[in-house]
Parts: structure tokens; sequence; C-alpha cells
């Protein structure tokens, strides 16, 4: 959703960071790029003007102008200054209640009921029993929506086929407290647009349930109109959080960078895709790095640590060392790394590699060509797999007609995994390399 910010910051900062001394004519070429930049995205006019003043107060200081790399300070004030318009990282508060209520609001299509999946799995995940709540009546198959979400993910849904919200709302709680459960996620009914009806239904339900938490799933893609209903919602509801859904999408995505800055609201979570583990706790920080294509080394680290399997790192670890590392090890790795999500998201979270990329085939972070990869080795011999070596050209053609492909296809697979052997060969003698290396020879 930033790239084209990206880019452009990244386009101006390198051209700053050229320069041996900055003048304060400099700085103000600069920050004039940075506003483009930014109301280019979508960004709320007022955020960007509060945005670029407090950067250049800072920046045409003595202590930056002067200092030995005035190019990388101003950087540095850019990404503190706008770590500050995201706000500070805000986790739920889950002390209150029995049990806490988590009520999510929003328009009609923000992704409320997906959120609420995604809510409940991730809690799931950190050792509590939820309770799924369909409280959407208006609109045509939620309650059987949030029913299949909830089989997915082994959570228990309570719905009834009709009734008011604020009944229906209140009848759960007491069935969530019948099963124990530790919290509850209502999904309300949202509208195309803030109406009164719409809100006389969300403040009944939270008059009589006083939820813990009300959470707005805003959709990033809807530019401005984000911050003006997440306004129109703190003012009648008091929310207490924010959840930005779809960032993953090819919109500008400057509302996401605005709305905590123009309501005060913090930003609790945000959601990228449709898969249910596709939510994650909102940081400032590591945000802030992405768009200034600094990498977020954290959050690629928490990913690896969750999704692959450690075990199979040791085992992994062990054949590096008696340097019998084959092409079924090097297929498991590709699987293990594509749990992990989207290829292209994962490599936007390592520093510096927006440079690289461009340097890159354009296929290269292709998930189609990840696909084709697999079923080429899918299409070998369990002997071909454990000693390509013995493929010779009848076996090529044989491979590329079984997965679909070419024989030179076949042939720079062949030299890719090659090259990544070697580098397993040299890697062999380091401990705790398992996890995510015999990638790097898919990227050349």
């Amino acid at each position: 959703m930033f790239d084209a910010l990206t880019d452009r910051l990244q386009t101006t900062f390198t051209r700053l960071r050229g320069k041996g001394k900055l003048t304060e004519r400099d700085v103000d070429e600069a920050l004039r790029e940075v506003r483009m930049a930014l109301l280019e995205a979508d960004v709320n006019f007022k955020v960007v003007k509060d945005f670029v003043a407090k950067v250049r107060e800072r920046a045409i200081g003595n202590d930056v102008l002067d200092s030995l790399s005035p190019g990388h300070q101003v950087v540095k004030i850019v990404h503190e200054e706008l770590v500050a318009m995201l706000g500070t990282p805000s986790k739920l508060e889950l002390g209150q209640g029995a049990p806490p209520i988590i009520m999510l609001c929003g328009l009609q299509g923000a992704g409320k009921t997906t959120t609420a999946g995604k809510l409940g799995l991730q809690l799931r995940k950190q050792g509590h029993r939820p309770l799924l709540v369909a409280a959407d009546m208006q609109r045509p198959a939620a309650v059987q929506q949030l029913i299949t979400l909830g089989k997915q993910v082994d959570i228990p849904v309570y719905s009834e086929a009709k009734g008011s919200p604020p009944d229906i709302s209140q009848r759960a709680l007491g069935r969530a407290r019948e099963i124990n459960a530790s919290v509850v996620i209502l999904d309300t009914a949202g509208r195309l647009h803030v109406d009164e009806a719409l809100m006389t239904e969300l403040k009944t339900i939270k008059d009589r349930l006083h939820p813990t938490e009300i959470l707005l799933v805003a959709d990033a893609m809807t530019g401005q109109d984000a911050v003006r209903v997440a306004q129109d919602f703190h003012k009648q509801l008091d929310l207490t959080g924010l959840v930005m859904t779809k960032l993953d999408g090819d919109a500008r995505g400057g509302a996401s960078l605005s709305v905590r800055a123009v309501t005060g609201v913090p930003i609790k979570y945000v959601c990228n895709g449709e898969k249910l583990d596709g939510i994650e706790p909102f940081f400032p920080d590591r945000l802030a790095s992405r768009i200034l294509g600094m990498g977020d080394v954290l959050s690629l680290i928490e990913k690896a640590q969750e999704n692959l399997d450690q075990k199979k790192a040791v085992e992994l670890e062990k054949k590096l060392r008696n340097a019998t590392f084959d092409l079924d090890d090097f297929l498991q790795q590709l699987q293990q790394v594509r749990k992990m999500g989207p290829l292209s998201q994962l490599m936007e979270m390592i520093p510096g590699f927006r440079n690289i990329q461009k340097q890159m085939p354009s296929q290269a972070l292709d998930e189609s060509q990840l696909k084709r990869v697999e079923a080429i080795i899918y299409s070998m011999t369990k002997a071909e797999r454990r000693n390509p070596a013995i493929i010779d050209g009848s076996r090529r053609k044989r491979i590329a007609r079984g997965s679909g492909t070419q024989p030179h296809e076949v042939n720079q697979l062949l030299n890719q995994f090659r090259q990544v052997q070697k580098l397993m060969k040299q890697m062999g003698n380091y401990k705790g390399r398992g996890g995510l290396p015999g990638f790097g020879g898919l990227l050349g």
C-alpha cells in the first residue's frame, strides 16, 4: 500500500544524504518533496502541515546542519516524527469485566466479521477462551459467515436466527459465563454510511453491556472517508481503539497514517489479506521504518518464530553438518517460508531490500514462480531429489512434461540448487542457521 510513498521518500532522502553539507534551502526543498509525497498518498492536509512544520523546526537547528552527517540526521528526525504521528503502541485492555467484552463496530464492508475471527484466533493463541457473538442482523449471511469462521478456528459462536442485537448480545454474555469464556467478541452491524439508526443500536449495546474495548474496524483503502468515519464513531461511542484493515491493498493508504493523529484514538491492530492469521498488533515504529525503506526485522523474526518448525530446523542443521542437503530439504525450506505470508511482504521487512529488488529479475518474487519450482521438484523421483546429479537431458524433458514447464526452467532450478548447496556447506559449521537458509537461491 505504501510502495509509491516509500519510493518517493527514498529518492528524496538519497539525494539529501548525498550532500556533504546541508543548507536551510536544501532542507526546505527536501521537505517540499516530503509534503507532496504525503499529500499524494492521501494523508490528511492538516496532519501533513503539522508534520512538516515539526520536522523543519528540528532539522534547521545548528546541531543538525553543522553535523558530520546532516542528511542522515534529517532522515532520523523524519522517522521520529512519523512515529510520533502514528502514536504509541496500545494493547488490548482485558483486565475488566466478567468476562471482558470487545465490541467491533464500523461501516458495512470494512471487514468486521473477518476481523472478529482473526482477533479470536490471535487471542486463543495467547491462552484466552474467546466466544464470538453474531450481533449483525442487518447484513444477509453475516451470522452464517461468523459461524463458518468459528468452525475454521475452532472457537464457539453464539448466534440466534432473529432478534434485536442488544438482546442477543446480552444473552450471549450469559452464555459466555456458562461456558467460562475469558473474552467475548461482538460482531455488530454496519451500514453503508453513518446513520442515526446504526448509532442508536450500538449505543444501546454499549449501555447494556459496558464493553471493555470498543474498536472501530476501518478500511484503509477508503482514503479520507476512513478518517471521517472514525471521527463520527468516536464522537458517538467514545472509541478505545482502531483496527485498520486491507493494508495489503493497492490504494494510497494515507488514511491509516492520518486517522490516529486526527482522532487521538490509538491503532491497536492492522490486518493484511484474508487469511485468518493476517492480523498483527500495531507498532508505529515498525510501520514508520517500512515506509522509509528501513525494513522491519523484529516483525520478520516474530513471524519466523511463530511459523517455522524448530524441530525441522534442527534436522536441517544436522544435514548441513553432514553435507547431505538435497532437493527435498530445499522444497521443505520453501514451504516453511511460505507459511509466514506473501513473499513480497516478507522481503519488505528486510532493511534495504527495496534497492536490491530493483536489480532482481521481475519474476523472482512472483508467487506463481515459486509454485512452478514446487511442481518441478514434485515431478522428480525420490532418487532424483536425493541426487540431482543423475538428472540428464532425457530426465529433464520428463520432469518438464510432468510439471508443465520447459526443460530450461528445470535446468535453471538445478543450477540455483547447486549454488544453494555450496552456500549450505559453507554455513554447515555454524549453529542456529537452520531457519531461513536455502531460500536465497530462488531469488537469483
